[in-house]
C-alpha cells in the first residue's frame, strides 16, 4: 500500500475548541487549553504516525482582527498554515453568533479542500445542529460537515477517516518517532503560560510571555529557570502577589504538570521581568520566537 502524508490545518475563531480538538486527535496534550480566548499564540504541529501514513496537524491561533504586533504575528502564522495545507479543518462553535467576516476573509476563496467541524454540541438540540450544518453548507460548500464534541471525543473517528481520504501519496515529512516540531523547552514555557491564564484575570495573561532561561537535565532531576515577562510594574506586582504567594502557586501548579510531561522530577524557579510594551515591539517579538 502506498504511503500517505500531508498537512492538515485546524483553523477558526478564538475559543471554539481547536486546541482541544488537536490534542484529542493526536492523543497527547501539546496545545494549552484554557477557558479564555486567544490562548494559542504559535502554530503548533502535532504528528500522527502509522505504518502507512503520517498526518501533520497544525493548531493555529484563533482568527481575529489584529490590534498590535503580537496579534499581527499570530495572524501570520495562520496564513502560513493556510498556504501549505493539504486539507483545512474549520472549527466553529454551535453557539457562535458573532461576526464571522474576519474568518471568512481568510477561507472563503480558498481552493484547499475543507471539512467544517461544528464543536461543543453536547447540550445542543438536533434542530440547532441541523440549522448550523445547513448554514455552513450554504456559505462554504465544504467537502463534509461533522457535528462533534472535541472535549468528549464524540464523532472524532469519522474525522480521521475523512482526513486520510484527502491526504496525498507522499513520503513522511518528519521522522516516524516525532510527535511535534517543537522542543521540550517550548512546551515547558507553554505549561507555565497556561497556569498564568488559569490564575489571573483581565489583561494579565495576554500581556505575559514566558522565556526558559536555563534548562539542565541531570540524572534524576531537570532544573529549569523561567522568566515571566510583563509590560508594566503593576502587572509584575499582581503576578507575584502578596508575599510572593501567587507566583508560588503558579510555579507549583506548573512544576507538577512539567513533571508529568517530562516524566522526571523538576526543580522550577521563576522570575518576573518588565519590558514595557513588548507586544508591539518587533525586536522583542522576534527574539521571543514570533514571526514577522
Amino acid at each position: 500500500m502506498a504511503h500517505k502524508a500531508g498537512f492538515v490545518s485546524i483553523i477558526g475563531k478564538p475559543n471554539v475548541g481547536k486546541s482541544t480538538l488537536m490534542n484529542a486527535l493526536i492523543g497527547e496534550k501539546l496545545s494549552i487549553i484554557t477557558p479564555k480566548a486567544q490562548t494559542t499564540r504559535h502554530r503548533i504541529l502535532g504528528i500522527v504516525n502509522e505504518e502507512d501514513y503520517q498526518i501533520v496537524f497544525s493548531d493555529t491561533p484563533g482568527i481575529i482582527k489584529p490590534r498590535y504586533g503580537l496579534q499581527d504575528s499570530m495572524m501570520s502564522s495562520v496564513s502560513g498554515a493556510l498556504s501549505d495545507a493539504d486539507l483545512l479543518l474549520f472549527v466553529t462553535d454551535i453557539n457562535e453568533e458573532h461576526d464571522e467576516n474576519d474568518v471568512l476573509d481568510k477561507i472563503l476563496n480558498t481552493t484547499i479542500p475543507m471539512i467544517v467541524l461544528i464543536n461543543k454540541i453536547d447540550n445542543a438540540t438536533q434542530e440547532q445542529v441541523e440549522e448550523k450544518m445547513a448554514y455552513w453548507q450554504e456559505l462554504l460548500k465544504p467537502k463534509q460537515i461533522f457535528a462533534i464534541s472535541a472535549l468528549h471525543k464524540y464523532n472524532l473517528d469519522g474525522i480521521m477517516e475523512m482526513v486520510l481520504d484527502y491526504l496525498p501519496e507522499h513520503a513522511p515529512y518528519y521522522d516516524k518517532e516525532d510527535l511535534t516540531d517543537r522542543t521540550q523547552r517550548f512546551f515547558v514555557s507553554e505549561i507555565i503560560r497556561e497556569k498564568i491564564f488559569n490564575n489571573y484575570q483581565k489583561e494579565i495573561p495576554y500581556s505575559t510571555e514566558v522565556l526558559i532561561k536555563a534548562y539542565k537535565e541531570e540524572e534524576n532531576l531537570t532544573r529549569i529557570s523561567a522568566e515571566i515577562v510583563v509590560e508594566r510594574d503593576s502587572q509584575k506586582n499582581i503576578l507575584i502577589g502578596k508575599g510572593g504567594a501567587m507566583l508560588k502557586k503558579v510555579g507549583t501548579e506548573a512544576r507538577k504538570d512539567i513533571e508529568k510531561f517530562l516524566d522526571q522530577k523538576v526543580f522550577l524557579e521563576t522570575f518576573v521581568k518588565v519590558i514595557p510594551d513588548w507586544r508591539s515591539k518587533k525586536n522583542y517579538l522576534k527574539s521571543f520566537g514570533y514571526e514577522n
